[in-house]
């Protein structure tokens, strides 16, 4: 099977990811702090402080779990067939800012390099929504333009979106010294889970102010382990970012609507959907075919809450 090593697998996105990663054939070793919080999923969990170069090395050449030990395999240690990498501090406010910096910058630096040097041909990369500049900034700041594309003029405002932007540089970097070797950074957009549909959903459309921060856009825990199996599945890019999101915006009223009462003076620079997401998954959808299996109205009674408001 196919052998990929996954950082931050025991985290929000990771525990999603996995299973959708070994439900394709692939046999993922998970590299955390902490277990994998599902017993029943076949992952094992190595304890690995991804801010230690050595550690990632180490690591990267590692079995993938203990039954491995009964099986011959003459010379080097066997390196994965893909890297993806979204263990980080997962935002602002949980350690002190100079440490968010510190340790995701380095981790992330840590995990291309090694990966690099060892050969590995796929490294995949957790971006971030932030990195477009209004997530974590402090007040109301406006967006530059509408959709939010992978060309936008980035410009963060905080140590994590800094952190998010220096890992993209970091390996585009990388891939100007080895361009055989395909780096993708995903911007990843707010990380919705399946239990979150019921319990958050509701709120969200009775108040839309308060996604406009996350342009009104989402990305499913489970069809981003689609955007990492297509990632793993699509080579010869080099170096690519991508919006990591679902294609419809969290709000019962349309995309064009939403913009002019919320964002009248940004400008809108082509046609969108009806209800298409300000942040703009149509590049993944172009250029990997990713299909938008987990749309957030198949979840929530649309029409109900419709009733309710009205």
């Amino acid at each position: 099977m196919p052998r990929v090593i996954l950082t931050g697998g025991s985290g929000k996105a990771g525990r999603h990811v996995i299973p959708y990663l070994i439900s394709k054939g692939y046999d993922v070793l998970n590299l955390d702090l902490i277990d994998f919080p599902d017993p029943k999923v076949p992952v094992y969990t190595l304890k690995v402080d991804l801010t230690d170069l050595g550690q990632v090395f180490n690591a990267f050449t590692s079995l993938f779990n203990m039954e491995e030990f009964g099986i011959e395999r003459p010379g080097p240690p066997q390196t994965p067939d893909a890297v993806i990498h979204l263990a980080a501090y997962a935002r602002n406010m949980l350690v002190p800012d100079n440490e968010t910096f510190k340790a995701n910058t380095q981790s992330t630096y840590n995990v291309i390099e090694a990966g690099v040097k060892l050969g590995i041909k796929k490294i995949i990369i957790a971006s971030s929504e932030t990195t477009y500049g209004v997530c974590f900034a402090q007040g109301d700041k406006d967006w530059h333009q509408f959709p939010l594309e992978e060309d936008y003029p980035v410009d963060p405002a905080d140590s994590y979106a800094l952190s998010k932007l220096v890992g993209e540089l970091t390996a585009k970097t990388f891939n100007i010294r080895r361009p055989d070797v395909d780096i993708y950074a995903l911007r990843i957009g707010n990380v919705i889970e399946p239990h979150e549909y019921a319990q958050n959903f509701p709120g969200y459309m009775k108040d839309p102010a308060c996604r406009k921060r996350n342009a009104w856009s989402y990305i499913d825990a489970r069809d981003l382990g689609q955007i990492c199996h297509l990632c793993i599945e699509k080579s010869g890019l080099g170096f690519q970012v991508f919006n990591a999101t679902n294609d419809t915006i969290t709000t019962l009223e349309p995309t064009k609507e939403v913009l002019q009462k919320y964002y009248p003076n940004v400008k809108v620079t082509r046609e969108m959907g009806e209800y298409e997401a300000p942040l703009s998954n149509r590049k993944i959808r172009e250029v990997l075919g990713f299909k938008d299996v987990h749309n957030w109205r198949d979840y929530v009674d649309v029409e109900k809450l419709k009733a309710e408001l009205s």
